[in-house]
């Protein structure tokens, strides 16, 4: 077990990170499809010499316009962001855009009106595509476990391994009975003749607390499932977070007999191939 665990940690990898991983061009691209009407009558802002008197202008031909102007100081409406105005009260940053004096105020106090008269900024529609792609890396600690789920499925669907994702515990009463209460979502589940495997995977770059939790966890449920005839718990998980969690690993790796990396994987497909 020992140089096995020990083959195992060597094997960590630092990063799951594809090129794909850092920026969702499309839902960017999206998001500035959907408010590409508005800015563009705010373009009218940019070197505007009576900035006063433009706002004037489009606020008569269509106000919504303003209504997107929290994504030029790249806030999102749907955060509900607060401020403190000018007398010290908390209010809604929305509230900015009810009034040529509130959308004013608002440019002067921001700067985004010096910006836009001293035509820094050239043309709306690009400028918030690149606020988008910034506000975008925030969401890549969302997609990072998608990623490992991502990768083990290319992995499965190359060697020919068939499988089925987000799969829940209640689909087996066998299964629900030895969880209890405690219902699973299993990220995999491989189905052969003889037996049912049921897949759990993560990566993990960094330590935390988080990783010792997982582990217990997975000690926890692996014996309930296995103990069920034609069912084993696998777990596929990888990451040099590991290394700051590798005491509580190497306990689930003694508890959880089907235990793998990206390397080792194949082991597993192996061995359902000659079942």
């Amino acid at each position: 077990m020992f140089k096995d665990f020990d083959m195992f940690m060597s094997q960590l990898k630092e990063t799951n990170q594809t090129l794909d991983f850092f920026c969702d061009f499309d839902k960017i691209s999206q998001n500035v499809e959907d408010i590409k009407l508005s800015l563009c009558m705010l373009n009218s802002l940019i070197g505007a010499s009576d900035l006063r008197k433009s706002v004037e202008t489009i606020w008569n031909r269509d106000k919504n316009a303003f209504s997107v102007m929290d994504i030029l100081i790249a806030v999102r409406t749907r955060d509900k962001k607060k401020i403190l105005d000018t007398v010290g009260n908390c209010v809604p940053l929305e509230s900015m855009f009810a009034s040529v004096d509130s959308v004013m105020t608002f440019l002067m106090e921001t700067g985004l009106g010096a910006v836009l008269q001293n035509q820094q900024v050239k043309n709306l529609v690009d400028y918030v595509f690149g606020i988008e792609t910034g506000l975008d890396t925030n969401a890549r600690k969302n997609r990072s476990g998608h990623v490992m789920e991502k990768t083990v499925a290319n992995i499965f669907t190359n060697a020919g391994v068939p499988f089925r994702q987000e799969v829940y515990s209640r689909e087996w009463p066998a299964i629900t009975d030895v969880l209890g209460d405690d219902e699973k979502r299993f990220d995999f589940v491989v189905e052969t003749s003889s037996k049912v495997y049921l897949i759990e995977v993560n990566f993990y770059s960094g330590g935390g607390s988080k990783l010792n939790e997982v582990a217990r966890s997975y000690s926890d449920i692996a014996p309930k499932i296995n103990s069920v005839d034609g069912f084993e718990f696998v777990w596929i998980t990888d990451g040099i977070g590991w290394k700051s969690a590798k005491n509580k690993l190497q306990e689930a790796y003694g508890i959880i007999p089907s235990v793998y990396n990206l390397t080792s994987v194949q082991g597993f497909i192996d061995k359902i191939r000659t079942l």
